[in-house]
């Protein structure tokens, strides 16, 4: 018998050991098709990312790839929210192969523009945990395998063009913690879910109709809204009763006899109790002597008053339209669809803060929709241009900006409705936490930049007609449920300057107590430039800005000058690390923009890329430490 060289077994075991720390080639061939599927890109994946077949997916780190080291490479994550894919999601690709389906757990590509349906193939990634395809343009059928996804906790397909119903048997995913599908075109009925289970869900603005199961009051109606033909708790339409059997028949019968023969006897005892009573006073009248009472009778008790009630008097309504009903003009949204005036204020209101120029309030709607009213008196605006400059800004849309969802004006009072954000304003995140928790600096850089960004958007559209913010401080950055920041209050109210001048713009407080004036400079875009560089220096410092920022940018002058720059941070920023060489950076931004003089500012625009350069060097550093 011949005997095998040596170099023989150390070249085999070479080979054995590159093949277990690399993927097979069907593994990779599979995955790369799927995304190249996702990018559209000719056939081929989107070249900005680094997918390429000469290449291991784990080893090499394909982008939006994420892979288990420890147990032989395998593939646990597909995440690539928000970047821009507008082909078509094949879940066949990646479900069909023992290796991925075997170790996917998490498919996450939301905010993106994909098409097409999911596949029945969904079922056979078995170890799914989290399943995450939320703004796109799926279309078709929820696949009725899903329910086999037992491992499945999170599942989220809204703001799709998905259709059909939800699956029957989806109740026997035992562990789903989240169930988001509003913002599509599904039927039918609602299926009896774990809701005990659920922390988030929403099924909003479909088509479901029939009787919604018992959610044991962990859900608002907000949750079910925009669905016409749903019904029952906590929804306040009600559901038409079931036809009666022949055998229920009876039994009411029976319960109605019963019911009138009660009632007989207790109309019976009523009677002769009254009769007894009228022949007592009979003859008390006769046995006491009449008298004429002359003292003083004692008005009428108290009513209670509610001090945080809405509370508008019909007459001035009335004088602007003969019909309160129709005064309110609704704006398109679900949350107000079919909203009046008059639900307004009969609705329970929490009073949130009064100010010079109105009064803010917490609105539950009988629908329990939550909203924001801010009630303003004294304006010297004319009802015809406040509703023009509403409407104007309505069709202005930006994420990040707080659109009004319905308005009314008069020439005594206007109201104006926004949605309620249950997550406070920046102002309460940087100075009033209570529970110790700081605002990091990667969080802080990203607040400004999108600021920046939302803020440039709504200069841009409005440049024409000259409105601005006109107010913008940290208590109107308020944050969704998302906990994105969002512009509020921006503007259509006449504000002056320190010079006494007019701006062309006015402000609506949502969510704090507090109203400022803003200060004007040299133009309402000059102002709203300042104001954000007093914002960015409350990120960057910690302190809280007086009414115009000026106390504060003169310390923070007078700091640098004498001191340091690295003075003026925040101490919880130096404690965590932050990069002085970025938040110097931001610093001499914001320093720039609350210039004295209102030519020698940049424009927004200039401030947007700026700030975004700095994130990018952020996010680079993060990425190669």
């Amino acid at each position: 018998m011949h005997q095998i060289p040596i170099w023989v077994f150390f070249i085999s075991f070479f080979l054995i050991i590159q093949t277990t720390d690399s993927l097979d080639g069907n593994t990779t061939r599979s995955l790369y098709n799927f995304l190249a599927k996702l990018s559209n890109f000719n056939g081929c994946p989107d070249h900005r990312l680094n997918w390429n077949l000469s290449t291991d997916p784990c080893k090499d780190e394909w982008e939006g790839v994420s892979c288990d080291l420890h147990a032989n490479n395998s593939v646990q994550s597909i995440s690539l929210d928000d970047s821009n894919l507008s082909g078509v999601f094949d879940a066949t690709l990646v479900c069909n192969v023992d290796s991925l389906a075997s170790s996917l757990n998490i498919i996450s590509l939301e905010k993106n523009s994909l098409a097409g349906e999911i596949s029945e193939d969904i079922a056979n990634c078995k170890q799914l945990t989290r399943l995450l395809l939320g703004g796109n343009k799926l279309s078709g059928n929820l696949p009725r395998s899903i329910p086999l996804l037992n491992n499945l906790k999170r599942l989220d397909v809204s703001h799709n063009n998905l259709s059909g119903e939800l699956p029957k048997d989806l109740s026997k995913i035992s562990g789903l913690t989240m169930l988001l599908a509003e913002n599509n075109k599904l039927t039918g009925k609602i299926p009896d879910l774990d809701f005990s289970n659920l922390k988030q869900f929403n099924l909003s603005n479909n088509n479901f109709k029939g009787r919604i199961p018992d959610v044991h009051g962990l859900f608002s109606a907000t949750c079910f809204l925009g669905n016409p033909e749903l019904c029952g708790e906590p929804l306040p339409n009600r559901c038409p009763n079931p036809p009666v059997s022949k055998t229920q028949m009876i039994m009411y019968s029976g319960y109605v006899a019963s019911a009138l023969v009660l009632l007989s006897m207790v109309i019976f005892l009523l009677a002769r109790r009254k009769k007894k009573q009228e022949k007592i006073e009979e003859i008390s009248n006769k046995l006491e002597p009449t008298f004429d009472d002359k003292t003083d009778k004692p008005g009428p008790s108290p009513t209670d008053y509610k001090a945080d009630h809405i509370s508008m008097s019909r007459s001035q309504v009335s004088g602007e339209s003969a019909l309160v009903s129709s005064s309110l003009v609704v704006l398109t949204s679900p949350v107000v669809n079919g909203l009046k005036l008059e639900d307004l204020l009969k609705a329970p209101a929490e009073l949130l803060g009064r100010g010079k120029r109105g009064t803010l309030y917490k609105v539950i709607l009988d629908n329990g929709a939550i909203l924001a009213v801010k009630r303003i008196k004294d304006w010297s605006t004319s009802s015809n241009d406040f509703k023009n400059k509403m409407q104007r800004l309505y069709q202005v849309k930006h994420p990040n900006v707080s659109p009004a969802l319905a308005f009314y004006c008069s020439d005594l009072e206007k109201l104006v409705v926004y949605e309620y954000q249950q997550n406070g304003s920046l102002f309460r995140l940087l100075h009033g936490s209570q529970t110790g928790e700081v605002l990091d600096w990667s969080c802080r850089l990203g607040i400004a930049a999108t600021i920046a960004e939302a803020l440039n958007f709504m200069q841009q559209e409005l440049s024409s007609d000259g409105i601005s913010h006109g107010n913008l401080k940290s208590c109107n950055i308020l944050f969704n449920r998302n906990m994105e920041p969002c512009i509020s209050e921006y503007g259509i109210m006449a504000v002056e300057d320190n010079q006494g001048n007019s701006s062309s713009s006015f402000s609506i407080t949502i969510g704090g107590s507090d109203e400022q004036e803003a200060i004007g400079g040299a133009g309402a875009f000059s102002a709203d430039i300042y104001n954000f560089g007093v914002i960015v220096l409350e990120l960057l410092t910690g302190k809280v800005a007086d009414t115009d920022g000026r106390e504060l940018t003169r310390w923070v002058q007078s700091v640098v000058k004498e001191e340091g720059r690295v003075d003026v941070f925040d101490k919880r920023l130096i404690s965590e690390g932050a990069s002085e060489e970025r938040m110097v950076s931001l610093l001499e931004v914001a320093m720039k923009c609350v210039n004295s003089s209102a030519e020698a500012r940049p424009s927004i625009d200039q401030v947007s890329v700026m700030i975004n350069a700095i994130r990018e060097e952020e996010e680079r550093s993060i990425g190669n430490p």
